[in-house]
């Protein structure tokens, strides 16, 4: 028997911007269903860097000194090698920010710590093990979604359907919206490499002829990422994993234990990057927010906190005509003018950097050295806050507004 619930607003995707999404809109009077096709929030290599552009928006949530609690890694600047030369990327603290870092954490220990204080709002139900399958449509308007819980199929209708289900979305495909995609050249492979015994900090990146390699200091271990030419994957798995070894180790020397813990492409997870956004991110009683309206490179690692910045913003717009049900299509439409320039500004500067860099990278064949660009942000420091501020707080950052409801 299909259970039957109706409501005013369903989310579907219990990622950063479905639970930001969630959380703000409950927080604002609207009652609110989020659905989550997993038991947990327990996935590993998600993005895991909290910018300053999301600490303020905690802050602003009152939770600063909660999520101070959390166990995590704060960092100041970013920095990497490029060819031969050390380079300073990047320096938070000239942001002059309450919280002037990047915050490294495990993404479940995010969603959790979202989805905890989410519950104690009487308007937010979180659903787990429930995965959306198709829209619910009348005359062309979608009225709520199509999905399949522990205990069997349900029917959310709602006035709203937000689609927070990341760039593989189930309901942006099943809503027709068109979909442009700007290509990529690379691929990444994430892994686990444990961190031998007093072995200090590493940069985060290192670019060397034909390869980019990413460390992100987790205490124990370090996430890494592997950037390839895209396509090069599948004959990578297909060779020795021996060979992968010998690459790794002439790439970052002085970590053959480390290397050698490894037991080959089992641990290993393969991301197929995508850069692309809708054309149109809404239909009458749908929207489209974070991956799922505009996938992003990871370049910058941003992509979660320009997702939460849409949450923040479609909670602000959103919450008074979902109370007063009178939303309709202009509400959609001026969300999405507000939130599609800094998608634009921001995917145009990771396709540059995409094809003058890693693209220029990963075809070198010998060695070379640091685009003289990059040279600038050492000879004349103060220019890494520019960097600083487009990865931490990206083009028009999104506050609470302040005008919401307090939260339990």
């Amino acid at each position: 028997m299909t259970q039957h619930i109706k409501t005013t607003c369903v989310i579907s995707g219990g990622g950063p911007a479905g639970l930001m999404c969630g959380f703000l809109l409950a927080r604002a009077g609207v009652e609110v269903h989020v659905l989550e096709k997993h038991k947990d929030f327990l996935r590993d290599f998600r993005g895991d860097t909290i910018h300053p552009s999301t600490l303020d928006v905690i802050d602003d949530l009152g939770l600063g000194d909660a999520f101070d609690q959390l166990p995590q890694t704060k960092v100041y600047e970013i920095s990497a090698v490029v060819g031969d030369t050390p380079v300073t990327l990047a320096d938070f603290r000239m942001l002059h920010r309450k919280r002037d870092y990047i915050a490294f954490m495990p993404q479940w220990d995010f969603l959790n710590f979202l989805s905890a204080h989410a519950r104690g709002l009487p308007g937010f139900h979180l659903h787990l093990e429930t995965e959306a399958l198709g829209l619910i449509e009348e005359d062309g308007v979608i009225k709520g979604v199509r999905a399949m819980g522990p205990l069997g199929e349900m029917e959310f209708r709602a006035d709203l359907t937000i689609a927070a289900d990341g760039r593989f979305s189930t309901l942006r495909d099943a809503s027709g919206l068109e979909l442009t995609d700007f290509g990529a050249p690379m691929d990444v492979f994430w892994f686990h490499l444990p961190k031998p015994g007093g072995h200090g900090e590493e940069p985060a990146g290192r670019f060397t002829a034909g390869r980019i390699f990413i460390m992100i200091d987790r205490g124990t271990y370090w996430q890494c990422g592997y950037v390839i030419p895209k396509g090069m994957a599948a004959d990578m798995q297909a060779s020795d994993f021996e060979k992968t070894r010998a690459e790794l180790n002439r790439l970052i020397p002085g970590l053959e234990s480390a290397f050698a813990a490894l037991k080959g492409w089992d641990d290993f997870k393969l991301l197929s990057v995508q850069v692309n956004r809708l054309e149109k991110w809404w239909r009458e009683g749908f929207l489209c927010i974070g991956d799922a309206a505009h996938a992003m490179s990871p370049v910058g690692g941003i992509g979660i906190n320009i997702a939460i910045q849409d949450a923040v913003a479609t909670a602000n717009m959103l919450g008074k005509p979902l109370n007063d049900r009178t939303l309709g299509g202009e509400h959609l439409a001026a969300l999405q003018k507000r939130r599609l320039g800094p998608a634009k500004l921001t995917q145009s500067a990771q396709v540059l950097i995409q094809k003058r860099i890693i693209s220029a990278v990963l075809a070198e064949d010998e060695n070379f050295s640091a685009p003289f660009a990059l040279k600038l942000l050492n000879w004349l420091p103060f220019l890494r806050r520019f960097p600083a501020r487009a990865v931490g707080l990206g083009v028009k950052p999104e506050r609470v507004a302040c005008d919401a409801q307090k939260s339990a």
